[in-house]
């Protein structure tokens, strides 16, 4: 981690930011330099939405579009036939050794898929519009031209130039080298630029055979973050407004998980991790995880529902194919959860959704010449009324998609229904899952701790915990009121017994906007938790990944945890694995001890007696 990312007290890893989004899509897939010139006033329009300093400096503004072919070869690039070639901006240090060092690198991980660099282009700038800050940091761009597919591997071409970027990224340690797209259908353009910036900074994006048939545009307001090139939107797949509250657990689920991740489709994967880029936004961690999963085969409603579930519990009413769909999923994969709007593309469908919560607003407008505008804004473009079909809003959860190759709107009810019935999740899961409340035991269990006293001692447990604390919440099912400035000094450096559970303290989303109300809150919120063996292998939906045990509550009962303890049943044969270690050993002796306890844990071993 750099300097900047690591200063005294200050960590990246809080970084939350908060945008504008738009898109523009001809539904029927015509390309157009106006719908490209439409974007970039959706995108000027949202000025508000994005962050400058008193110099003019952007917090970052970009537009993801179709590659312009024909702008292309007018270029006097002999780039072959659409879909045939691979192109993107890359930035690089300014310094020539670098530079060079760098390329050499991106040289040879692209020959290694028999493919060959065939051009390199200098991307007209106007450095003359960015702000001093901006400036001192700009980044040298460049164009990659990827050639050399052969005929029978231009269906799987995207997937070669994803695991060339990644590995590239993956040998590249240098603080002004990024690759903002690698594609055979899409590019983006953007920078460390303000929404009004970004055409004329980019003298290409005001060409008029620079042509699409969708764009993707963002305007970035980095509310506790510093702004970089690297880290303005749109990112390869996805534009997103909002905050990922659940960040640090979701990065650190995908890591856990990488040893046990097997794609058919790109092989193997162990040059490919971090699937999640280190250093980089919440809504870039997203947007890799995302990517990853289409390129391992996932369609792209499917890969969205997983990441961003809607809420699936007897609140939102919803068929029980799809609940099951959910339910399974929900196993796999954590939702990476918060305030959200989301817009995204591959270059053939684009699509929105928002969050379960619905915290972040998108509205959509359809005109009779096809053209569908959605963004996060209202009045980001000028319509006659007589030229609107029709309006709407995005749906907490819900998936709005055009495919512009059909020339059609998929609305979520379709997309939905077809998730669900792809597989039999309802069979699996009842086949497989165990609830744990559902289970009984003719088994008399003791209440009685032994020893109370001194266990209470032990623990730290005094007269004020039990009275004010424990005994309402076993009795009433009520928190403690307490004041929200706590002052208690952190249990890690008292010189006094503490309490084991007050050396944790809860992460929890400081900007929602609005604050969740108790009634929405209990649309989303759920206690379940899952307990047994992680299946091997997310992207490949079958029935042996829902073999888990379900916990209504992660706080259970002695009936609950007796009845845990000796399940028999489908197969499952639990065991029990002392968490102990010797106190004297300090540091070293509880790290040993972690090791250990994984160790036993892992399938791989013997089993061990109770």
């Amino acid at each position: 981690m750099n300097k900047e990312e690591r200063c005294g007290l200050y960590q990246s890893d809080y970084e939350h930011d908060a945008c504008g989004v738009g898109m523009v899509v001809n539904i029927h897939g015509g390309k157009s330099h106006e719908l490209v010139d439409n974007a970039l006033k959706v995108l000027e329009n949202m000025e508000h939405r994005g962050a400058e300093t008193r110099d003019k400096t952007g917090d970052g503004a970009g537009i993801m579009v179709q590659i312009p072919h024909e702008f292309i070869l007018l270029q006097g690039i002999p780039v072959p036939e659409k879909g045939k070639y691979g192109t993107g901006l890359v930035f690089l240090p300014k310094d020539e050794k670098a530079q060079q060092e760098i390329l050499s690198v991106m040289i040879e991980e692209i020959e290694r898929e028999g493919l060959s660099l065939m051009h390199l282009r200098t991307v007209p700038t106007n450095p003359e519009v960015l702000g001093a800050a901006a400036r001192e940091v700009e980044p040298d761009i460049k164009q990659l031209f990827v050639t050399g597919i052969s005929d029978e591997n231009v269906p799987v071409f995207e997937r070669i130039l994803y695991k060339v970027r990644k590995r590239i990224e993956n040998r590249i340690d240098n603080e002004d080298f990024y690759i903002s797209s690698l594609s055979n259908k899409n590019i983006i353009y953007k920078g460390m630029l303000t929404s009004g910036q970004l055409r004329r900074y980019f003298p290409d994006l005001s060409n008029d055979y620079f042509t699409s048939g969708l764009a993707l545009v963002h305007s970035r307001f980095s509310t506790n973050t510093f702004p970089k090139w690297k880290l303005a939107q749109p990112f390869r797949l996805l534009a997103h407004n909002g905050e990922i509250n659940t960040i640090r657990g979701n990065r650190g689920w995908m890591k856990a998980r990488e040893s046990v991740l097997n794609s058919e489709a790109l092989g193997d994967i162990k040059d490919l991790r971090p699937i999640v880029q280190e250093g980089m936004s919440d809504s870039a961690s997203l947007d890799n995880v995302f990517e990853f999963l289409m390129m391992s085969g996932l369609s792209l409603p499917q890969a969205m529902a997983i990441l961003v579930p809607e809420s699936f519990n007897d609140k939102n009413p919803i068929s029980e194919d799809l609940k099951a769909f959910y339910e399974y999923h929900s196993i796999l994969m954590e939702p990476w959860d918060g305030p959200a709007a989301l817009l995204f593309s591959d270059g053939r469908y684009a699509g929105g959704m928002l969050d379960r919560n619905g915290l972040r607003p998108s509205r959509y407008t359809i005109t009779k010449q096809g053209m569908m505008v959605v963004a996060s804004e209202v009045g980001v473009m000028d319509f006659e009324p007589g030229d609107v079909v029709s309006k709407g809003r995005l749906q907490p959860g819900k998936i709005l998609l055009i495919d512009t190759q059909e020339g059609k709107i998929y609305y979520d009810g379709e997309i939905k229904e077809q998730l669900a019935k792809a597989h039999p999740y309802r069979e699996w899961l009842s086949e497989n899952r165990v609830q744990l409340e559902k289970l009984k035991s003719g088994r008399k269990v003791d209440n009685s701790v032994s020893d109370l006293e001194q266990k209470l001692v032990t623990f730290g447990f005094g007269q004020e915990d039990i009275d004010k604390t424990i005994i309402p919440m076993a009795t009433a099912g009520q928190e403690p009121v307490a004041a929200m400035g706590n002052d208690t000094p952190l249990a890690v450096i008292s010189d006094r017994p503490q309490v084991f559970f007050n050396y944790f303290r809860q992460q929890f989303a400081q900007v929602t906007n609005p604050a969740i109300d108790p009634i929405r809150e209990e649309l989303v919120m759920s206690l379940t938790e899952y307990i047994g063996a992680v299946g091997t292998n997310i992207l490949t939906p079958d029935a042996s990944n829902c073999k888990m045990v379900r916990l209504p509550q992660p706080v259970l009962t002695n009936t609950q945890l007796d009845i845990l303890c000796n399940i028999r049943y489908k197969g499952f044969n639990t065991r029990k694995l002392p968490i102990l270690f010797e106190m004297t050993q300090g540091e070293s002796g509880l790290r040993q001890a972690l090791e250990d306890l994984c160790k036993k844990a892992c399938f791989c071993c013997p089993p061990l007696s109770d």
